[in-house]
């Protein structure tokens, strides 16, 4: 295991951005991922966790403590069963399961991190969710001091959450396990409208699996949502914000605000979320209340392709970048009425 001290942590972030740590440890088995916990434990050494480091926000000062980055290594498929280690890089993971012609990830390509982190957010895109196939997360459990299997029914997976999200830091995940769907080499049915409309055909239909995935690189592409060290419309943490989930009484005062700033022939997006809950659009909101693709003056903007992506323009700080996340906040609750939730992990900082 690698241990390096005072190590600069903006190399590990897609936003390039936060201080160093005090020690950094970099484990390459589960075995060595369990002792570095353990040991931080044991000490009471504040521990920071770090997989693809696409959804963190470090501060300048750094972290003082043990970072411990997560690179083990491990992809095993059987039939359509699939388990990842968690420092398997997620993009690549999917690329391997589209090229064996199974269903299920593959909208979720080009989402920069780990595959240890995607069970944490939930993650999802273009209407996939990894929620709807992972069967088992398998992790060390810092309250027990023991390793455990959880089952998808016990993880507590719901919009960009989960149980690990709820109870952060108690589980350092090990290894995700998959189920993945052999469809003769066809996609899952497409369920997002601007991928359908992207691939030619109508929300439900199947299409070969690797032409899905190509459309989804494609869509993320124009979007700045796949990584590029040149392009620093890509240094950032994909989504910033999540998209707010409202009452039905919330909605209603959302949507007088709306009638009364833009007109009452305006509608914003609208998607049933349950349990008598509305989701509308953060960047419908970010848009409408000024903050437009490209705002921005200083080293931190939103991104010129999409306004959910707050970017590192090069020579920003974490403070320049939560100073424009802090406007866009204030300005979106200014307009509608609704406060925006940051979407990645902040660390020693907050909005």
């Amino acid at each position: 295991m690698q241990e390096l001290h005072d190590a600069p942590l903006a190399p590990f972030t897609t936003f390039r951005l936060g201080g160093p740590a005090g020690r950094l440890l970099t484990a390459t088995t589960d075995d060595e991922v369990i002792a570095a916990v353990r040991e931080a434990d044991a000490a009471g050494t504040p521990l920071l966790v770090i997989g693809g480091g696409s959804n963190l926000v470090i501060a300048d000062k750094g972290f003082d403590g043990t970072a411990l980055r997560i690179a083990t290594s491990g992809f095993t498929l059987d039939g359509g069963r699939l388990e990842l280690a968690a420092g398997e890089n997620w993009s690549d993971a999917v690329a391997r399961t589209v090229g064996a012609g199974l269903a299920g990830i593959e909208c979720l390509a080009g989402i920069p991190g780990s595959a240890g982190a995607t069970p944490i957010q939930n993650v999802g895109a273009y209407g996939q969710e990894v929620s709807a196939t992972i069967t088992e997360v398998v992790a060390y459990d810092r309250r027990t001091e023991t390793v455990v299997t959880i089952p998808n029914a016990d993880c507590g997976f719901a919009y960009r959450h989960s149980r690990f999200k709820a109870d952060p830091g108690r589980h350092v995940v090990l290894r995700v396990r998959f189920a993945l769907e052999d469809a003769g080499g066809l996609s899952a049915p497409i369920k997002y409208a601007e991928t359908a409309r992207a691939l030619g055909v109508e929300v439900g239909e199947r299409v070969p699996v690797a032409t899905a995935r190509d459309e989804v690189l494609k869509l993320r592409a124009r979007k700045g949502m796949v990584l590029d060290p040149q392009d620093h419309d890509t240094w950032s943490a994909g989504s910033f914000f999540t998209n707010p989930m409202l009452t039905e009484e919330a909605h209603a005062a959302f949507l007088a605000r709306v009638a009364e700033r833009l007109g009452p022939d305006v509608t914003p997006p609208a998607y049933p979320a349950g349990e008598g809950r509305i989701k509308t659009s953060a960047a419908w909101l970010i848009d409408k209340a000024g903050f437009t693709k490209g705002y921005g003056t200083g080293p931190a903007r939103i991104s010129t392709k999409h306004t959910l992506a707050l970017t590192n323009r090069g020579e920003a700080t974490t403070e320049d970048l939560l100073a424009l996340a802090r406007e866009v906040v204030a300005g979106v609750e200014a307009a509608f009425g609704v406060t925006l939730v940051n979407e990645p992990v902040t660390v020693g900082v907050s909005l």
